[in-house]
Parts: C-alpha cells; sequence; structure tokens
C-alpha cells in the first residue's frame, strides 16, 4: 500500500492503539473487568479496521458486485428484493458467498478454512 504521509502508516497506528489495549490495559489487573472487557472489543475492532487498510487494490467483493453488474451492496440488495434477479440465484449466490468471505477475512480471519 502507497503511504503519503510517511510512517507510521494508518494501519501502523491502528495495530499499535490494538496492541497496547491488548497488552496495557486488557491485562492489567488494577483496571475493572468490564474495561477490560470493552478493551478487547476494542481492540478487535481495530485489528477488522487494520485488516481492511492494509488490502490492497479492487477487493473480491467489489468484482463480485461488477460481475452481475452492480457498483455497491446497496444496489445489489434493492434489487434482489424488488425480484429483478429471481432468474439469476447461481450469480447472486456466488457473489454473496464472495461477501460473506470477505466479512469473515476481516472480522474472523482463518474462520471459513477448512
Amino acid at each position: 500500500m502507497n503511504n503519503l504521509y510517511g510512517r507510521p502508516s494508518a494501519a501502523e497506528l491502528v495495530a499499535a492503539v490494538a496492541e497496547f489495549l491488548d497488552t496495557e490495559v486488557r491485562d492489567s489487573e488494577t483496571v475493572a473487568a468490564a474495561v477490560r472487557f470493552q478493551a478487547r472489543v476494542a481492540a478487535n475492532a481495530l485489528r477488522m479496521v487494520e485488516r481492511e487498510l492494509l488490502s490492497s487494490g479492487t477487493s473480491a467483493a467489489e468484482e463480485a458486485l461488477a460481475d452481475i453488474g452492480f457498483s455497491d451492496e446497496g444496489a445489489l440488495v434493492a434489487a434482489i428484493r424488488a425480484g429483478e434477479l429471481d432468474d439469476r440465484a447461481e450469480d447472486v449466490t456466488a457473489c454473496l458467498q464472495v461477501l460473506v468471505r470477505q466479512r469473515l477475512a476481516a472480522a474472523h480471519p482463518g474462520y471459513d478454512e477448512p
């Protein structure tokens, strides 16, 4: 990924904050349990953002949407609701599988691997 602003990159900054939350906040015995839990949630969210920042180029989801003639998920959803794609069930299913896999890759890396 080309970084216009030098180092640290946005992904590196996000990773550093996530690491701080995981090590200094979450592992601290002086921090309340509820705050440690919230630190874990925040660190996980930051790691998702980091993975998205590190992905480069056109995503598989964007390509899958374009393959069936849509520029974004909202347009696809509207077409599905309107019944415009009832005769293209295989294409829609393939596209939706790509969209779900990409979300899983960001939220839970390795989840869809055997």
